[in-house]
């Protein structure tokens, strides 16, 4: 069993975020699992450990000040998943690398989404 059943977010433009998020979750090897129309779409392996985006409005305020890390399963992974990014109007908030400082063998690269997010994707290679 995974840590979460699931997380969800909510964004300024479901459209906007929907190109986003299907082009990172593509490189990390993650489908969409969960959709209700113009309102959610939930990415992941199943409708138990996903990730989801959900439409902003009054009743579900934008979430803010959010950071995500996601686990990949190689360093080409976390490569893809910061091209695609950059690809799709996300920024760079730290190049692919390793992060000794976090610990031995931690290859990870972030990005901002476009609501700015700080998104992670991580290696563990140790």
């Amino acid at each position: 069993m995974g840590m979460f059943d699931h997380v969800q977010i909510k964004v300024s433009s479901l459209r906007e975020s929907r190109k986003f998020y299907e082009a990172i979750f593509r490189a990390l090897e993650y489908k969409i699992v969960f959709e209700i129309e113009g309102v959610v779409v939930g990415f992941g392996d199943s409708v138990h450990d996903m990730f989801e985006i959900r439409q902003a409005n009054d009743a579900a305020p934008i979430s803010k000040a959010v950071h995500i890390a996601f686990t990949t399963r190689s360093e080409q992974s976390v490569l893809n998943f910061h091209s695609k990014a950059l690809e799709n109007g996300g920024k760079d908030n730290g190049a692919p690398g390793f992060r000794p400082e976090y610990e031995e063998g931690y290859f990870a690269a972030f990005v901002l989404d476009p609501d700015g997010h700080n998104l992670e994707a991580v290696f563990p290679k140790a």
